[in-house]
C-alpha cells in the first residue's frame, strides 16, 4: 500500500515511501519494518521472496518446523507460540500419537525435567528420543543439566554427527534432535509431519492459536493446563501456579536485568526487527535470578544463544560472544 499512484508523484510515478518517485517497476518492497528494492531477495524460514513491483514474490517450498525448548522450562512451539511451564516430570514434547488411542506413529520424544535451582524453577535433564526402538539423551550426575549421551539402539534408524557446539541426531523418518550438551533442545520435523503431532511442541499447522492443543483434544488458554495434560506419570504432581525467580530472589534482579540487556542492545540491533526479543529478554531475566545454585553465567548463556540462534535463522548474523561475555574457546580470535 506505500507505492499507490497519486499527488505527490508526477503522473506515471508512485511515492517509494521513502521520500522519491519511482517507476512502478521500481517500487520498493516492506519486511519487519525494513525497505528492500525492486529485485532484492530474503529468504524466510526455507523459501526465498523477491521484490516484484512492490510485492513479494515467493518460492512455496514447504518448510522444516523447529520447536525450541531451553533454559528454566521455555518453550517455543513449531508454529512459533512462546511460553513458560515449569513441570517436575517426564513430558511428551512431541510425538505422531495422536488422537485415536488405538493410531500407530512413527516417534516420540520425551522430556524429563527436573527442579533447578532453589526457586521451583525447572530444566530439562533428559531427553528421550523413541523410533520405534529408543535413544535417549540423559544426565546421570546429580546437577540438573544433561551432561551424558546415552544410546540404546537395536537397528541404525538415524545418524549422529556433532556440528559445532551441538550434537545432532538424524532419524530417516525426517526427525531432527539438535542438542547443545547442557541445556538447549531443538526438535526439527519434516513437513510431512504437518498438523500430525502433538505434545508441548504444538501442532505444527502454521497457527500458533490452537497450539495449547491437550492430550485429550481440548483447546486450552492456559499454559499450565495445557503443559499438566501431558505429563507422562499421573504420579507427578501438576503445576498450579507459574513461578516468578525475580520476585523470590529479588537480590539477583537488577544483575539479571543489567546482564540480559544484551538482548535489547546495540550489539543485537540487526535482528529486533525481524526476531521479537522481549520474549528472550524476559526470558533471560527470568533463567538469570531462577539459576541461584551455581551454573547461573550457564543459563544466561543458554538464554541469550537462544535469542542468537533465531536471529542467524531470520539471517541476522550477530557476533555477540566476546572473551568476557560467553566466550568459546578460540571463537574470538579464530
Amino acid at each position: 500500500t506505500e507505492c499507490v499512484s497519486g499527488c505527490v508523484c508526477p503522473k506515471g510515478l508512485f511515492d517509494d515511501g521513502r521520500g522519491g518517485c519511482v517507476e512502478q517497476k521500481d517500487c520498493p518492497c516492506i519486511h519487519n519494518n525494513e525497505w528492500y528494492s525492486s529485485g532484492e531477495k530474503i529468504k524466510v524460514d526455507c523459501n526465498t521472496c523477491t521484490c516484484q513491483k512492490g510485492v513479494w514474490k515467493c518460492t512455496d517450498d514447504m518448510c522444516y518446523g523447529t520447536c525450541m525448548i531451553y533454559g528454566s522450562g521455555h518453550y517455543n512451539t513449531f508454529d512459533g507460540k512462546f511460553y513458560d511451564f515449569d513441570g517436575s516430570c517426564e513430558y511428551v514434547a512431541t510425538q505422531d500419537f495422536c488422537g485415536d488411542k488405538n493410531s500407530s506413529g512413527s516417534f516420540s520424544i520425551i522430556t524429563e525435567n527436573v527442579p533447578c535451582g532453589t526457586t521451583g524453577v525447572t530444566c530439562s535433564k533428559a531427553i528421550k528420543m523413541f523410533l520405534g526402538v529408543m535413544k535417549a539423551l540423559s544426565n546421570k550426575s546429580a546437577t540438573p543439566l544433561p551432561a551424558v549421551l546415552e544410546v540404546i539402539p537395536d537397528t541404525k534408524k538415524f545418524s549422529e554427527m556433532t556440528v559445532g557446539l551441538y550434537l545432532v541426531i538424524e532419524a530417516s523418518n525426517g526427525v531432527m534432535l539438535i542438542w547443545d550438551k547442557k541445556t538447549t533442545v531443538f526438535i526439527k520435523l519434516s513437513p510431512d509431519y504437518k498438523g500430525k503431532v502433538c505434545g508441548l511442541c504444538g501442532n505444527f499447522d502454521d497457527k500458533a492459536n490452537n497450539d495449547f492443543t491437550t492430550r485429550s483434544g481440548l483447546q486450552e488458554s492456559n499454559p499450565l493446563n495445557f503443559g499438566n495434560s501431558w505429563k507422562q506419570s499421573p504420579m507427578c504432581p501438576d503445576v498450579t501456579h507459574e513461578i516468578k525467580p525475580c520476585d523470590l530472589k529479588p537480590h539477583r534482579k537488577s544483575w539479571a536485568e543489567k546482564e540480559c540487556s544484551i538482548i535489547q542492545s546495540e550489539v543485537f540491533k540487526i535482528c529486533h526487527s525481524k526476531v521479537n526479543p522481549l520474549p528472550f529478554y524476559e526470558a533471560c531475566v527470568h533463567d538469570a535470578c531462577s539459576c541461584d545454585s551455581g551454573g547461573d553465567c550457564e543459563c544466561f548463556c543458554s538464554a541469550v544463544a537462544a535469542y542468537a540462534q533465531e536471529c542467524i535463522k531470520a539471517e541476522a548474523c550477530v557476533f555477540w560472544r566476546t572473551p568476557d561475555i560467553c566466550p568459546i574457546f578460540c571463537d574470538y580470535y579464530n
